[in-house]
């Protein structure tokens, strides 16, 4: 009888935890249907409109570009792209998410200028 206490014990615990699972901290809702740019570990980058996302910031792009790197320095972009369509990209790549309205590239502050 022990036993089937403490399984009992341990299904109220697991109900407990299914209450106190956190809320996701982005609401990604605000940008479904809008151009999005993602950055991914791994110096990767690319741009489309966000068409679904889950808990685990798996994300599902739209007309989706990809942003090719140097290949002598993965973490420079080139002008160059590549169409990639549609793209599942998986959560635990993610590094960044942002809106394509109102970003802009500025010089990085942190980089001394010889001269």
């Amino acid at each position: 009888m022990a036993s089937k206490d403490s399984d009992k014990n341990k299904g109220a615990q697991g109900d407990n935890k299914e209450k106190r699972r956190k809320e996701s901290i982005l609401d990604l809702s605000k940008y479904l249907e809008k151009s999005i740019r993602v950055k991914f570990a791994g110096g990767r980058e690319a741009a489309g409109i966000l068409k679904g996302y889950d808990p685990l910031l798996n994300l599902v792009l739209d007309n989706t570009t990809e942003f090719l790197r140097d290949p002598d320095d993965p973490y420079k972009l080139l002008d160059d792209t590549r169409a990639l369509g549609l793209v599942v990209c998986r959560g635990t790549s993610v590094v960044l998410i942002c809106p394509m309205d109102g970003m802009e590239a500025i010089p990085n502050p942190f980089i001394t200028q010889e001269g």
